[in-house]
């Protein structure tokens, strides 16, 4: 075996060890269920020094589509620009992500490691705090910024922070956030302590 694929195997088997509680998104449509990854939810968040609520309700809100590694595959020849993984990750973002915190790993990971998938949207969900200015308009919390940016960009989010009213997709994305975080709150009660880092609105 050759340095290359000796180093490949090695990159491998660290993330099945790192992702040895996340298993693979079940392939029926409607059995995927984001609480099964609690525990990588926690991990992921507290690496990221983000909310692990926030996590999960993103993970809620990217739910939209069935996750099975095999189905991604299908979803891309369709629509070879899609997203991949848990977390709905498109490459460009991921390669931003991948640069910033010397990531192991290939964007077409995503939709094979779930673990991975999962700790990558935690960074990039840091990377988005990191930028949000922390004064902003009351009528969101810090966390539903941050998960405006995850949908629709930085630059969205930013304008958000200041004012700029969301178009109707961002506003839809928003209301099914704010819906799902109580689920999201009940799904990691048993996943570890989470550490919830909104505001008040």
């Amino acid at each position: 075996m050759g340095e290359r694929s000796l180093a490949a195997s090695a990159e491998q088997e660290d993330r099945t060890v790192e992702g040895a509680d996340a298993r693979t998104p079940p392939l029926r449509p409607g059995e995927y269920e984001p609480g099964d990854y609690a525990a990588v939810v926690v991990r992921s968040a507290r690496e990221a020094g983000v909310s692990p609520v926030l996590v999960m309700t993103v993970l809620h809100n990217e739910a939209y589509k069935p996750h099975h590694p095999l189905l991604e595959r299908l979803w891309q020849w369709w629509k070879p620009g899609a997203s991949f993984g848990l977390a709905n990750m498109h490459r460009a973002t991921f390669e931003r992500v991948r640069r910033a915190h010397g990531l192991p790993g290939r964007w077409q990971d995503l939709r094979d490691d779930p673990a991975f998938a999962i700790r990558t949207a935690a960074l990039h969900l840091k990377d988005l705090d990191r930028s949000l200015p922390g004064r902003h308009v009351r009528r969101y919390t810090r966390d539903e910024l941050l998960a405006l940016g995850y949908n629709t960009g930085e630059r969205n989010m930013r304008a958000f922070a200041r004012g700029v009213p969301p178009g109707p997709m961002a506003r839809s994305y928003l209301r099914r956030f704010r819906a799902y975080r109580e689920r999201a709150t009940e799904a990691l009660a048993d996943g570890g302590a989470s550490r919830d880092t909104a505001t008040g609105p």
